[in-house]
């Protein structure tokens, strides 16, 4: 994969850690919520094996339009994000991201396999296992329960 620099980024480097996997968008009526609920879990449990990996999409209603550029001056300096921001990509597709086409087989959602929209989250263990898929209206706060569990610190 590569991060929204242009940097290659081996995502064997998050072996051992707990991820949250987000697809994101800067003009989404979750961004607001969904970004500042991500910053206050990263800054809680960054020092804890903990990582938010961001992939901003621009597939549901044009909502991630600009330049990664763009996306990381959002995001870093609205919301103090200092998770790794990846490259934009595509969810579904064809043309779908590797990992978002593992994620989705690893657990689909409600109804289907898809990505219905922007913020849909995927918890995933120390191993690489995905244990859970959330929707994008839930909280990222409420998701903290099962990350501590992860983390074994519940």
């Amino acid at each position: 994969m590569q991060d929204a620099r242009g940097n290659d980024v081996d995502l064997s480097i998050y072996k051992g850690k707990v991820l949250l996997i987000v697809n994101v968008a800067s003009q989404c009526g979750l961004t607001n919520s969904n970004y500042k609920e991500l910053t206050q879990l990263y800054e809680k449990y960054k020092d804890k094996d903990f990582e938010i990996l961001a992939f901003p999409c621009n597939q549901f209603a044009g909502q991630e339009p600009g330049s990664n550029e763009e996306i990381i001056e959002f995001a870093c300096t609205r919301f103090k994000a200092e998770y790794p921001i990846f490259d934009k990509v595509d969810v579904n597709g064809q043309n779908a991201a590797a990992i978002y086409k593992f994620l989705k087989s690893s657990k689909g959602g409600i109804f289907g396999d898809g990505i219905k929209w922007n913020f849909t989250k995927f918890l995933v263990d120390k191993d690489g296992r995905v244990v859970d898929r959330y929707a994008p209206t839930t909280p990222p706060l409420s998701i903290e329960k099962d990350i501590k569990k992860l983390l074994g610190l519940s």
